[in-house]
């Protein structure tokens, strides 16, 4: 009888008390809404980038405080956000499932994108070099490689990997500002060491350095020297820091840093940076709209994604509890507001159109960074992600009087020291 009234109340949890109005959806399983919701996004970016029309037919839109950088860089923003958070879906294998049906022709537009982006003849040629920002959104097509390196880096022809090659060497004249930004240079140049290309050493181990300057602990990066309450350590920190550390293991890099050691550190920062942030879920499927780039939406969650995709959550979080808190985070940012304008792009805001949140710095094209909550699409249909059942999170337990674990300070319980 406890067990059936546990039930009865958490199915009440999960109904949203709202004002606003439900999108109508068709009943689909856990896995069909995050598939439906990716290729929601994806769809009118990569089909018409895969023909070169992205730019004649993107309808785009900008803050009202956006500065007088050059515009045309919505078009890289929106192709290597989208590109880095639906990269680990496109790397599952073929099949003729309606899914698979469907993730099999955004990869085919998607390696169709990829090579527009650096054809100079090509209408969506991307903006490299135009602007500062072009390092950043560089960085996100570089991760995107990163992420499903053998089936969206390999199968593109040597001319378009050159292409890539040119293009990311050529973005060292941009001085990146004392920031996560350090970061962007060395996702680049960690890719370029993993393809056996020149890569500048120093930008790499320079951003490890600091990096480890600014951890402050429990999870937290300081976005600089100076601590700022926002999403950055997740909509940055530890996902590029991981792949960068990686892609120098990969790539077999012999330089003074112990880039294994530094990576198995920041795994179990970003850890405990998933526990924090699955703690930040409401029995609603809202968490708290904090700090900087607020209409990123999901991105906010990207590190908790990163490590279900990973299969590396701690012992503290279940797959059944962390799929059913991000089904709820995205059912509720997704169904209740109008996000995507009436041409299929998203729109700026947090939960619908709320231009006013925009940054000087933000377009529509900066949006995509909320497909990195989907990341844990990457892991097939048969993963207990996917198959175990649903189990409430910790502020559904906490708020309903079920037993919860207690919250603790992670302390680093790895050192490391420069090989010579």
């Amino acid at each position: 009888m406890k067990r059936i009234t546990t039930l009865l109340v958490f199915g009440l949890l999960l109904a949203i008390p709202t004002q606003a109005k439900k999108t109508k959806t068709t009943d689909q399983n856990d896995r069909q809404y995050w598939c439906s919701l990716a290729y929601k996004m994806a769809q009118p970016v990569l089909e018409n980038m895969a023909k070169g029309e992205l730019q004649k037919n993107m309808k785009t839109e900008f803050s009202p405080s956006f500065d007088n950088r050059d515009r045309s860089v919505v078009y890289m923003e929106t192709f290597g956000r989208l590109m880095a958070g639906i990269a680990p879906w496109l790397s599952l294998p073929d099949d003729n499932t309606a899914e698979g049906i469907q993730r099999r022709q955004l990869r085919q537009w998607a390696l169709a994108a990829y090579k527009n982006a650096v054809d100079p003849t090509s209408p969506d040629y991307l903006c490299w070099g135009k602007a500062g920002q072009n390092l950043v959104d560089a960085a996100y097509i570089a991760e995107s490689f990163l992420r499903a390196w053998d089936n969206l880096w390999q199968p593109l022809d040597e001319i378009t990997k050159q292409r890539y090659i040119k293009e990311f060497q050529a973005l060292r004249k941009i001085d990146p500002p004392y920031t996560n930004w350090f970061l962007f240079s060395s996702t680049i140049e960690s890719l370029l060491a993993k393809a056996g290309a020149q890569y500048d050493e120093f930008r790499v181990n320079t951003a490890c350095r600091k990096v480890e300057e600014w951890y402050v602990g429990d999870g937290w990066y300081a976005d600089g020297p100076v601590f700022a309450f926002d999403y950055y350590s997740s909509y940055v920190f530890h996902a590029m820091y991981l792949e960068t550390l990686q892609a120098m293991v990969d790539a077999k890099a012999n330089t003074r840093i112990d880039y294994q050691k530094y990576y198995d550190r920041a795994l179990k920062r970003a850890q405990k940076f998933a526990i924090i942030l699955e703690r930040f879920i409401s029995p609603e499927g809202t968490f708290p709209v904090i700090g900087r780039s607020i209409p990123y939406r999901t991105a906010a969650m990207q590190t908790l994604a990163l490590i279900a995709w990973y299969q590396k959550l701690p012992q503290e979080l279940s797959n059944g509890q962390v799929r059913a808190a991000l089904t709820k985070v995205h059912h509720r940012m997704f169904d209740y507001q109008q996000n995507f304008n009436d041409a299929g792009y998203l729109t700026i805001g947090f939960c619908g159109s709320q231009p006013e949140v925009a940054d000087w710095y933000t377009n529509n094209g900066s949006l995509y960074l909320t497909s990195l909550s989907l990341m844990p699409l990457g892991l097939p249909a048969n993963h207990p992600f996917w198959t175990d059942a649903p189990q409430p999170w910790t502020q559904v337990k906490a708020w309903n009087g079920q037993s919860f674990p207690k919250d603790h300070r992670w302390s680093d319980d790895i050192r490391t020291h420069d090989k010579w």
